[in-house]
């Protein structure tokens, strides 16, 4: 197959989909695998590393989308790039359509059929391959909410850890799962105030026994959730409905009952934000206030660490990018349901159902 990798253009994103090491594990399998000029760049791979691995360089994406069968990216196509796919493209990417009602209807438009990374399961039910980016947004919420805490960038002025004899920051952390354990272990690891709010009891109970008395734990009831507000110095967003938009836990109403220069990270931008105040931004632009809270709701976050994400998405990727590579999209997917999980438009229909019921589109269901 020919195995496509067109340079990320989305704001302020330097990961790439394929590194050299996967482009010669493509490569000895027998695909062909064409690379636009700097892709790699972002991460310090020159073109020279990727020719070394096996690949062919061209100039241009309308190049890279024109000679390959398959698409492989990290961030949703941008409407250039959905201007380029065909029906006879197998696209697999980040999509998130259930934010991004423009984007599904240009991929619809497409004919191509369209894999999301954020909807590929696994045998336990888990995202495989969304967890690495949610393991890295989780991490990186707390560093940068600890950031805009800073008085300097209009924050509260408070020392997430604390000192000796004055109290550390509270942090509020919704959603026990991926990002949400890996938000408190870094917050921990700072010597925050960590309670994590989840509705599922026997997540909670896991969280209690993992953390032990380094956290709190609490039902994330609409009281609680507002009480949690009320009093942290940091929230961060971290619920997940896989393929479907994140429910809005936090109202305007909330936000005014919060100290002057408290900090919100919103993971779930991507798919929607879970504050009903958030708006996706980007690492050029990064925060806004509202009621003199300041939001962080980069849409990206991940971004920001390049070459760390690109790494981390690239071993979990690199299976299913080979038995795409290796089958064809359709044979693939009959052969893994777990893959077919993955599949979010086909043949210019949503095959999602939590995507189709968000954004108000007909669904119809792939079989092989």
């Amino acid at each position: 197959m020919r195995v496509g990798v067109p340079k990320e253009i989305k704001n302020h994103e330097y990961r790439v989909g394929l590194t050299p090491p996967l482009v010669a594990e493509l490569a000895a399998a027998g695909h062909e695998i064409v690379v636009q000029t700097n892709a790699g760049m972002g991460i310090d791979f020159s073109d020279a590393d990727y020719i070394a691995a096996g690949a062919r360089i061209v100039a241009t994406p309308a190049e890279v989308f024109a000679q390959s069968d398959m698409i492989v990216k990290v961030k949703e196509p941008q409407p250039s790039e959905i201007a380029l796919l065909e029906p006879r493209h197998a696209l697999f990417t980040y999509l998130h359509l259930a934010a991004d009602k423009p984007q599904a209807e240009g991929l619809m438009k497409s004919g191509a059929t369209c894999i999301a990374y954020e909807t590929v399961t696994a045998n336990d039910r888990s995202l495989p391959l969304l967890k690495p980016m949610s393991e890295v947004a989780g991490r990186m919420s707390v560093q940068v909410g600890a950031h805009y805490l800073e008085k300097e960038q209009g924050g509260r002025g408070v020392l997430l850890g604390g000192v000796p004899g004055v109290a550390p920051a509270r942090v509020a952390i919704l959603g026990g799962g991926v990002s949400g354990i890996n938000a408190a272990q870094m917050a921990t690891g700072l010597r925050a105030d960590v309670t994590i709010y989840d509705i599922n009891n026997t997540r909670l109970a896991e969280l209690d026994m993992h953390f032990g008395s380094t956290i709190k734990t609490a039902y994330a009831s609409k009281a609680a959730i507002a009480a949690a507000v009320a009093n942290a110095h940091l929230v961060i967003g971290a619920v997940l409905v896989p393929g479907a938009a994140a429910p809005k836990l936090v109202t305007r109403e909330m936000l005014k009952t919060m100290k002057r220069g408290s900090v919100l990270v919103d993971i779930a931008i991507d798919q929607g934000g879970c504050f009903e105040t958030s708006h996706a931004t980007t690492h050029e632009n990064p925060v806004y206030e509202v009621d003199g809270v300041i939001h962080y709701c980069v849409a990206n976050m991940p971004g920001a660490v390049a070459r760390t994400s690109t790494f981390a998405l690239n071993n979990a990727t690199l299976p299913f990018v080979m038995k795409l590579a290796n089958l064809g999209a359709e044979k693939a997917m009959a052969a893994d349901p777990h893959l077919a999980n993955g599949l979010n438009v086909y043949q210019g229909k949503i095959a999602f159902k939590a995507v189709a019921d968000d954004l108000g589109l007909p669904f119809q269901a792939w079989s092989a």
